[in-house]
């Protein structure tokens, strides 16, 4: 049966569906980005909080701005807003639920007054973003606004339709301003190091090149929480819809699958009401911070050291490689003797358990997270989750060795060739310059890392020089599996 609302009775025995009455969810919340992982993660929660009867005037509105998004936006659009969120347990048990929290979806290019009519909205008190990491436009070596985009630069030009991301939440603040509505509070939940801290000095940047004034209210008057999240969600594949309509009855345009485990730990800063998530799990903290160097310097950062070197040794799916006994110490032994000396105290968690648990995850075969996923848009991923832990052990004269084989192992994978000599389909923003440079790896070994925008100097580090080239000549030589043995 083709899920919509008018279905949801004759679902409720094969599948948990909302026992709440959607007619009286009110939209509270503007998200930019409805992907896999906001529909398996923030959405979810919602959810929960509905079903408890609680959050009702916090419903979901969706808005996507790149061209991609039409997709999302038709999907929806023919069921009523629903989909179904699936988790996949190791043991092959699927657990699939119906969830109801997203109450609209608009498609900005379609109509962007609609987008700025509900983020002005006095019931919009949160426009929240999962947008990636390249979404901020973070120069990553400055730490400054990169204006550079064409989208930015299209809505900086005056008297410009909004039409990215910054131009909806800055156009949307001024006119809240001018009618005397109370700013929203703009909630981050991308994998980025103070998420919310990033989102207020980006937005600010991109906000004085338009209104000085504007600018100040909103570094001055606009909260913005930090958060971390984590749940691992695959790109949905055929096989999922697949499933979910011979096992359950349930045919779905764009299902999301996902692992069990889930975490949300948010900072209780927001300019005036939130929904009560810490009644559904949310560990809401005064600070996020060291929740947050454990999720990226751990679980992140993992993820790329096992990407880029089981791509290449043959692997195509994350719990295949952490089914192997000699990625599993590699990545215990950057965990302990590179990450974790990086990090503050966590509150109440036990690191090692934690560490093992992330194994565990990762070994799960039925999420089937692809090593493809795991190696797209490194340009805003290593700078990010590996970097800071390369240089903080060499300002201390610490182990490097193994993050420095995944750095080049990254350079290893962007030549485009695997070990077999398969073609590598290289998916990042900056994919061309990255290409280009990696052509030449063999004859001039520095020139993947000289790109001072992601790497900063480390190309002049002898510390880090030294054994880098040593790992990408080896990488060459002898291929992924000898050079992690010989480690």
């Amino acid at each position: 049966m083709r899920l919509a609302a008018a279905a949801l009775d004759a679902l409720r025995n094969d599948v948990d569906v909302p026992c709440y009455d959607r007619t009286a969810v009110t939209p509270g919340i503007v998200h930019f980005g409805v992907g896999g992982f906001h529909r398996a993660h923030q959405a979810m929660y919602l959810d929960r909080l509905m079903n408890d009867g609680k959050a009702l005037d916090w419903g979901i509105v969706g808005v996507g701005v790149l061209p991609h998004d039409r997709r999302m936006a038709d999907v929806l659009a023919a069921q009523d807003s629903l989909y179904t969120l699936v988790i996949k347990h190791p043991d092959g048990t699927l657990e699939p639920r119906v969830i109801g929290s997203i109450v609209g979806y608009l498609f900005a290019p379609d109509d962007p007054s609609a987008v700025l009519d509900r983020m002005v909205d006095p019931a919009t008190r949160i426009v929240s973003l999962t947008i990636t990491e390249g979404g901020y436009h973070v120069n990553q070596v400055t730490g400054e606004l990169d204006a550079s985009d064409p989208a930015l630069a299209a809505d900086l030009a005056p008297g410009a339709t909004p039409g990215s991301a910054f131009g909806f939440i800055v156009e949307a603040l001024r006119r809240r301003r001018e009618a005397g509505v109370p700013p929203f509070t703009v909630m981050s939940c991308d994998n980025i190091p103070g998420n919310g801290h990033v989102a207020r000095k980006m937005l600010a940047s991109f906000a004085r090149l338009k209104d000085l004034e504007l600018a100040e209210f909103l570094e001055n008057e606009v909260r913005f929480p930090n958060c971390m999240v984590d749940r691992i969600t695959p790109v949905t594949a055929d096989a999922d819809r697949e499933a979910l309509a011979e096992r359950f009855g349930v045919e779905d345009g764009w299902p999301v699958v996902c692992e069990p485990f889930t975490q949300w730990v948010l900072e209780d800063d927001f300019g005036g009401e939130r929904p009560p998530y810490e009644e559904v799990g949310v560990q809401i903290v005064e600070d996020v911070e060291p929740y947050e160097f454990m999720k990226l310097r751990l679980l992140n950062a993992s993820h790329q050291a096992l990407c880029y070197l089981g791509y290449l040794d043959g692997y195509r799916y994350a719990h295949e490689v952490c089914q192997d006994k000699l990625y599993v110490d590699f990545l215990l032994g950057y965990m302990d003797h590179e990450g974790t000396p990086t990090l503050p105290p966590v509150p109440g968690v036990d690191l090692d358990r934690y560490k093992h648990q992330l194994i565990e995850r990762f070994a799960n075969p039925e999420v089937r997270d692809t090593l493809a996923r795991l190696c797209a848009e490194s340009s805003d991923r290593i700078p990010k989750w590996l970097l800071p832990v390369v240089r903080e052990q060499l300002a201390a004269g610490r182990e490097i060795k193994r993050s420095v084989l995944v750095v080049a192992s990254w350079a290893r994978y962007a030549e485009g060739v695997d070990e077999q000599g398969q073609p590598i389909e290289v998916v990042d923003r900056l994919r061309d310059k990255l290409v280009e440079r990696a052509q030449h790896n063999r004859e001039d070994p520095l020139v993947f890392i000289s790109d001072p925008d992601l790497f900063g100097d480390l190309a002049s580090d002898e510390h880090f020089v030294t054994p880098y080239k040593a790992a990408l000549k080896s990488l060459h030589e002898i291929g992924a599996r000898a050079t992690l043995e010989a480690l």
